[in-house]
């Protein structure tokens, strides 16, 4: 099989029992990359593609895959919460093994890819990581950025219907459910100092109409660690896909896969 086919790993119990779809491109012996991508968003993203290809060229470890109810993978989207997704992304890691990584987080994968660092941290593994590169990160989205700027009527929907579909810049409205909204709660960050001795490397728009910049500043006050780093792109959306963008973040991701060795 060609390692950029799609491959499943069988993830849960009962119920909850899902088949997530991933693609390992094993290589070379340094810091591999970890792809997180956003919510509605998926491995085959313009974003992840590049860094794919980026990767190859560099002789370079590629992991990425899609959350459940998201593209090749398994499961309902309206069942969906972010634990069911961060745990997911805990079990795919562990196929990087013993290898270090750089773990990219874009717009909600931001959120979960600070997520799984704190577990990383808390088993006293945080060393596995080579730093994080959140893009326009969403951390406490589903509180922050949904629930707090949600007007009376929708909030009604979601209480009467146990779902909200929030019109979208991007496309089809995107569901916001009631189980989204109060499992978040469980994995807010917000409330307290982010104990993460890594590197981080944030890149945020100014232009993005989805996660404010100030967003972004809020969360490098949270971090304890003494190398965080904050670029602000004065023209930057929310997706951060123009051929700029994708130069800057492979840039970005190489410095600390250099850093790495």
């Amino acid at each position: 099989m060609d390692d950029r086919d799609p491959q499943f790993l069988q993830i849960g119990e009962g119920s909850k029992r899902r088949r997530i779809a991933y693609r390992l491109e094993a290589r070379g012996e340094g810091a591999g990359l970890f792809w997180l991508p956003g919510f509605l968003s998926d491995m085959a993203s313009t974003k992840a593609e590049a860094l794919a290809a980026f990767a190859r060229a560099r002789g370079s470890t590629m992991l990425r895959f899609d959350y459940s109810g998201h593209g090749l993978s398994e499961g309902n989207l309206l069942d969906a919460t972010i634990g069911d997704w961060l745990a997911e992304a805990r079990a795919v890691f562990e196929l990087l093994k013993d290898r270090r990584a750089v773990v990219i987080g874009s717009s909600m994968g931001g959120w979960i890819a600070l997520l799984l660092a704190r577990h990383l941290a808390q088993q006293g593994e945080l060393s596995r990581l080579a730093g994080l590169v959140l893009l326009a990160p969403a951390w406490d989205m589903t509180e922050r950025l949904v629930w707090h700027q949600m007007d009376a009527d929708a909030k009604g929907a979601i209480a009467r219907d146990g779902v909200y579909y929030e019109p979208s810049l991007y496309g089809d409205p995107y569901p916001i459910t009631r189980r989204l909204i109060e499992e978040g709660r469980s994995h807010l960050i917000g409330e307290g100092l982010l104990p993460l001795d890594l590197k981080v490397r944030i890149l945020q728009g100014m232009c993005d109409p989805d996660v404010p910049w100030g967003h972004a500043l809020d969360l490098a006050d949270l971090l304890c660690s003494g190398d965080v780093e904050v670029t602000l792109i004065k023209d930057g959306d929310h997706r951060q896909s123009r051929p700029q963008d994708l130069r800057r973040l492979e840039a970005t991701v190489a410095a600390l896969i250099s850093a790495a060795r």
